[in-house]
């Protein structure tokens, strides 16, 4: 199963950029969406994803225009669970979930806390509460790929400049803990898995062409539980499509037939 997870920066800015194109030459399995900042009836592309072969499940912001996420998938779901029941985060969309026999993948877009106080206030409180919610979903699926933006680097080797952005939200000393307490509950972190090499990014600032001169941070994560480790047969960080701030990232699991 080839799993992709992608922050697009609103779906309809990514189809202008020739995304569709993308996603037929991708021909993955599962693909994760976050910030798609859309509904799907403002759609009229929606008939070409079809023609690939992808059910999609959308779970939208109630505010027009902000956040969201969705699920495209070539495998028919036993069963999808639009958000975690905890109203603040359901009313930004903020996750989504497919069920098949063999997997659940789950994409997640966590909150940003770069915009001030209050929304820190708000990604902090996210973490905790989602972060139990996680661990009751881990125990009734054992086998779970939690994808998504994740908005947090996790270690020094994951951001550009970690002296200069101790200080910045993203990568703040809380924040990071978090990480470790979440991948300590039982989830492993797949790229690192296969990959400890630096410079390898998921998010560019559009300032300063900060992509061109590759000054990144890896914020975008397909997290697997520790049931599946024997499952993993790659996976990439995808930096050469270009339709966001963001890129794709690569999960391929395998399954024994």
């Amino acid at each position: 199963m080839k799993i992709i997870t992608y922050n697009v920066n609103g779906i309809r800015s990514a189809i202008s950029k020739n995304w569709l194109e993308w996603l037929h030459a991708t021909n993955a399995d599962v693909v994760c969406l976050q910030e798609i900042k859309a509904t799907p009836d403002v759609l009229t592309d929606l008939i070409l994803v079809e023609e690939m072969g992808y059910q999609h499940y959308w779970y939208p912001a109630e505010k027009k225009g902000y956040s969201g996420t969705a699920i495209f998938t070539k495998r028919i779901p036993l069963h999808v669970e639009y958000g975690c029941g905890i109203a603040d985060y359901d009313r930004e969309g903020r996750n989504i979930r497919v069920d098949f026999e063999d997997v659940s993948v789950m994409s997640v877009y966590f909150p940003s806390g770069s915009s001030g106080d209050e929304r820190q206030g708000f990604k902090f409180r996210f973490l905790e509460e989602f972060g139990a919610y996680l661990n009751e979903v881990k125990q009734k699926y054992p086998k779970l790929v939690v994808s998504g933006d994740y908005n947090i680097c996790h270690r020094p080797i994951d951001i550009h400049n970690p002296k200069s952005n101790a200080n910045s939200s993203g990568f703040l000393p809380e924040e990071r803990q978090w990480m470790d307490d979440f991948i300590s509950s039982g989830f492993i972190d797949t790229f690192r898995h296969v990959n400890p090499e630096p410079h390898n990014y998921t998010w560019w600032s559009f300032r300063a062409n900060a992509r061109a001169k590759n000054l990144g941070w890896r914020i975008d994560y397909n997290m697997a539980t520790s049931a599946l480790e024997n499952n993993i047969r790659r996976a990439a960080i995808l930096p050469e499509a270009r339709h966001s701030d963001h890129c794709p990232v690569l999960l391929d699991l395998g399954f024994e037939k």
